[in-house]
């Protein structure tokens, strides 16, 4: 039987309620050159990619000059910044469930499409940084999600199965990477769903359907 050891977070609408921070941070930097990217265009198309993959489709797309990627990349990071620091605050759901979990002795990690030094502001914004055992950023792979590659090297940092694992996931991208990677998922729809008791219910669901399969 798979027992479920590890459990591996993303960061933006799962740890952190940031989508709209990245959105609006990203605007203030585009209209700098008379640039945006509208709500539906986020929600639909631009959800869960890295900045940089973010201006490449833009570029293509709207003609944005590749000679400004570098500055804009760097004013986004500047502005996301100014977001986190004003808004980023603890969530009691996720203090409970994370301290929980690793009182259980659970592995905790977490791997975000997002910077280094976004995340590490985050955590410790959020009083998270505690409960993890490690954290991956972008900068950590060569190809962020949806490819599987920041999963596959969480689960390998483990020295587990991705079949030991378990992902929280919300968005199309991440939810690609993580079934890519061959791990279980939990689908959220965003950080106020990431209790203890969704995440353990999830847990029984995966360890007694491996029970079963082995029984049949």
């Amino acid at each position: 039987m798979s027992k479920i050891k590890a459990i591996i977070f993303d960061m933006d609408g799962v740890l952190i309620d940031a989508k709209d921070w990245h959105y609006e941070a990203l605007n203030q930097a585009l209209e700098l050159f008379g640039f945006k990217i509208s709500r539906y265009d986020h929600l639909v198309t631009f959800d869960g990619l890295p900045t940089r993959k973010k201006l490449e489709m833009l570029s293509k797309e709207k003609g944005l000059p590749v000679g400004l990627h570098s500055f804009i990349n760097h004013m986004k990071q500047i502005y996301t910044m100014e977001h986190v620091y004003l808004k980023c605050k603890p969530i009691f759901n996720h203090q409970y469930a994370l301290s929980k979990l690793k009182q259980e002795g659970y592995g905790l990690a977490l791997a975000s499409n997002s910077v280094r030094v976004t995340i590490d502001m985050m955590m410790e914004k959020a009083d998270l940084s505690k409960y993890l055992d490690f954290t991956l950023s972008n900068q950590d792979v060569t190809k962020s999600k949806p490819d599987p590659e920041i999963y596959i090297k969480a689960i390998q940092k483990f020295k587990l199965t991705p079949e030991e694992c378990l992902v929280v996931e919300d968005n199309e991208n991440g939810v690609k990477a993580a079934l890519a990677s061959g791990a279980n998922l939990l689908k959220v729809d965003g950080v106020y769903d990431v209790t203890y008791s969704n995440i353990k219910k999830r847990i029984c669901e995966i360890e007694n359907n491996s029970l079963m399969s082995e029984g049949s």
